[in-house]
């Protein structure tokens, strides 16, 4: 494969800009999507208001690291004892094939930056469920179709 052909361009992105996404009542601001970065990784500044988060998954195809911008997060992945609290400065990393959730208990919203690499997918993912959210949240049997349509397994909340 000729490597010229899917060399990314170098760019900059000023602290305001990229196209920003509403998944599930949680703010995407794009740094970097999959397409300009030629499929080697996303980097999104997310805003996750309280009481907001994403329910336990996980992801086949790619990895994700978080770093805590402000506010608090509550991490819990598979295999650890009990959920962490992550502070500004803080730093997780969730492998593919294993299984975490992330959740702002606190009373004011967090901001975390999130890398995911390789770019599988998650961006359309995303857009998906931020055009699904146009009409209200959805129906999470929807979004557990849409995530599985890209390697996301979400474990449904149970009824």
């Amino acid at each position: 494969m000729d490597a010229k052909a899917t060399a990314a361009e170098s760019f900059v992105r000023e602290p305001a800009a990229g196209s920003t996404l509403n998944v599930l009542g949680i703010s995407h601001i794009y740094k970097a999507t999959g397409a300009e970065t030629a499929g080697s990784f996303s980097l999104w500044e997310s805003v996750v208001p309280p009481g907001a988060g994403t329910p336990p998954h996980t992801h086949a195809r790619e990895d994700e690291a978080f770093y805590v911008l402000s506010g608090e997060l509550v991490i819990e992945f598979e295999g650890d004892s009990a959920p962490r609290r992550v502070a500004p400065g803080g730093f997780f990393f969730g492998a593919r094939g294993r299984r975490h959730a992330v959740r702002n208990d606190a009373d004011k919203p967090a901001r975390v930056l999130v890398f995911c690499a390789p770019s599988c997918g998650l961006d359309q993912m995303f857009a998906e469920l931020d055009a699904a959210t146009d009409a209200g949240m959805p129906e999470m049997a929807k979004v557990v179709a849409i995530a599985a349509k890209y390697g996301v397994t979400i474990e449904a909340p149970a009824a």
